[in-house]
């Protein structure tokens, strides 16, 4: 996981996706197509309720992608029922395409997880996952879109993704 700002210019990590950042113009039609609970995640850094998340029982191969920018962040592979109430993931696509940022909010010290590409709020990750990261990516359904395995991707900002 990154814990750099993000990129300016054209990126790409491992995974051979472009982590270039939207422009205004395209970040303005991303944020145009967010619902208001949406929005309160994913712009505003809120949560979700727990147990009421529609990706929760989600056990499908696929890929958990970025609502706002289609940016694919976890595996299905690497879900596990945490008993928290929100989708926990053990470890990313890729590290790169996940951002941590030190959150202080609410007198806590915690890892806020980001979207590298768009900078949009996951959710956090926590020191006490399972083997072999030991990390929980406890993330919001909200911020996520979950693709089938061999589906395409979500590419709202044609950068040809490809597919699951």
């Amino acid at each position: 996981m990154t814990q750099t700002a993000p990129p300016s210019a054209p990126s790409r990590p491992a995974s051979g996706l472009d982590l270039t950042p939207p422009d205004a113009a395209e970040r303005a039609a991303l944020e145009a197509d967010l619902s208001s609970e949406e929005r309160r995640v994913l712009l505003a850094h809120g949560t979700e309720a727990p147990f009421c998340g529609t990706l929760l029982g989600e056990k499908r191969a696929g890929v958990f992608c970025c609502r706002q920018c289609g940016l694919p962040l976890f595996r299905t592979a690497t879900k596990f029922e945490s008993g928290t109430g929100w989708p926990s993931f053990s470890e990313p696509v890729d590290p790169d395409h996940v951002r941590a940022v030190r959150d202080t909010a609410y007198g806590l010290v915690r890892i806020e997880t980001r979207c590298a590409r768009c900078d949009s709020h996951q959710g956090h990750v926590f020191p006490d996952g399972p083997p072999p990261s030991g990390d929980r990516y406890c993330i919001n359904s909200v911020a996520l879109t979950f693709v089938p395995a061999g589906a395409a991707l979500p590419d709202p900002l044609g950068r040809g993704d490809g597919t699951a």
